[in-house]
């Protein structure tokens, strides 16, 4: 399992039992985590007040049973529980890394053709690809899937394109 070297042997097998139970590879997991929090349980993004190991947003973790201050105190496998949490309702239409990434980003486009936008009713493309520039690669205030796909494999390191693309 990719990053397995960089988490307690506790922490690397839970995330084994978690991707069995929701039926998706650990491998995806684990680079999800990577990229968010490098695996940190206690990272904050001063922006948003997103927390722990896939960013959690403070509406989010009330909506798990907890809170961001909470999750900022769990070790690394408590926190995982709440991660598999979140992922539950999504996992049966993931079917690629990026489906799976599109579960923290953006829920709706998971499984979406490479056209779609990445907006809602309340939500506007714009807003959305402004808060995210670094998806928006064409720079039209708008962020497809595809371009989502894109970025996010050129954002992985090469060598771990054959575990997650």
């Amino acid at each position: 399992m990719i990053y397995e070297n960089k988490v307690p042997p506790a922490f690397a097998g839970k995330v084994k039992q978690i991707a069995a139970r929701l039926s998706v590879n650990p491998d995806h997991l684990m680079a999800i985590m990577w990229s968010e929090s490098r695996l940190d349980p206690s990272a904050r993004n001063p922006r948003g007040g997103a927390v722990g190991l896939i960013q959690f947003m403070p509406a989010t973790a009330e909506g798990l049973g907890t809170t961001a201050e909470k999750l900022l105190k769990m070790t690394g496998e408590e926190q995982l529980d709440y991660v598999e949490l979140f992922f539950r309702p999504y996992a049966a239409r993931c079917r690629t890394f990026a489906d799976l990434y599109l579960a923290c980003f953006f829920p709706a486009a998971i499984g979406k053709p490479d056209g779609y936008v990445l907006q809602t009713r309340r939500l506007p493309a714009r807003v959305i690809a402004r808060q995210n520039p670094i998806f928006d690669t064409d720079g039209d205030d708008r962020i497809t899937v595809g371009e989502f796909r894109a970025k996010l494999k050129s954002l992985i390191p090469d060598a771990l394109h054959p575990y997650l693309f």
